[in-house]
């Protein structure tokens, strides 16, 4: 499925945020605090910029054909291909690189778990309730709530480790609430596809890794 305008505007808003943050040194500090090397930093930012165009079907199911809201900008908005089935996909940049990098921290970080689940749970429900499923898209999110609630969580639970705990929280928290407590609401979009960290949770799950984590 070709890309809409909206997600290439996404992808090009979202280039130029690191353009900037890499030239104030503040993904170094980013970095600094997750206890990465800035290459493997890099490395780990562009690989889920470039994983958020593979999405890896898991299951179809019946969808229902939806009328979308009239008044939407014609200039973002991508008609869906309505066939009548909605294909349940897992996106590679906003699901699998964020949960094994949170595994990760998990494992070579001194967070209890309990100050895990803890804010995992606290951004998962402030997520589903900041959310909303749009027809013929998907589930859309403010960009920048997943980070500020993320990185406050951790400061409280945890100051010690905030930048870890930030992370993880905030990344599964935002996949948890956004996406995995809402999928039995896609079939009445009407959408081709609905993927598991991409769409319009990408870019919430994608700065959450690096604003939440710079703020806490």
């Amino acid at each position: 499925m070709p890309a809409s305008p909206l997600r290439l505007l996404l992808m090009i808003m979202l280039s130029v945020f690191l353009l900037i943050m890499i030239q104030v040194n503040l993904l170094v500090i980013a970095f600094d605090k997750l206890g990465l090397s800035p290459s493997s930093g890099l490395l780990l930012i562009f690989s889920a910029l470039l994983g958020s165009s593979i999405n890896l079907p898991l299951a179809k199911f019946p969808a229902e054909k939806v009328e979308l809201p009239p008044g939407m900008p014609g200039l973002f908005q991508y008609p869906p291909r309505y066939t009548g089935w909605t294909i349940l996909a897992v996106n590679v940049g906003g699901c699998i690189i964020p949960l094994v990098f949170s595994l990760y921290l998990v494992f070579h970080t001194a967070l209890p778990l309990t100050d895990i689940m803890t804010a995992i749970f606290i951004v998962s429900m402030a997520s589903y309730l900041i959310s909303r499923p749009v027809p013929g898209l998907g589930v859309m999110m403010p960009i920048l709530a997943a980070p500020l609630i993320a990185a406050i969580t951790a400061v409280l639970i945890n100051s010690d480790n905030s930048a870890p705990l930030a992370y993880i929280g905030g990344t599964m928290g935002v996949l948890i609430g956004a996406d995995l407590m809402r999928l039995h609401e896609m079939k009445t979009l009407g959408a081709p596809m609905a993927s598991i960290g991409g769409a319009g949770t990408f870019d919430g799950i994608f700065l959450t890794g690096i604003v939440a984590v710079l703020l806490a």
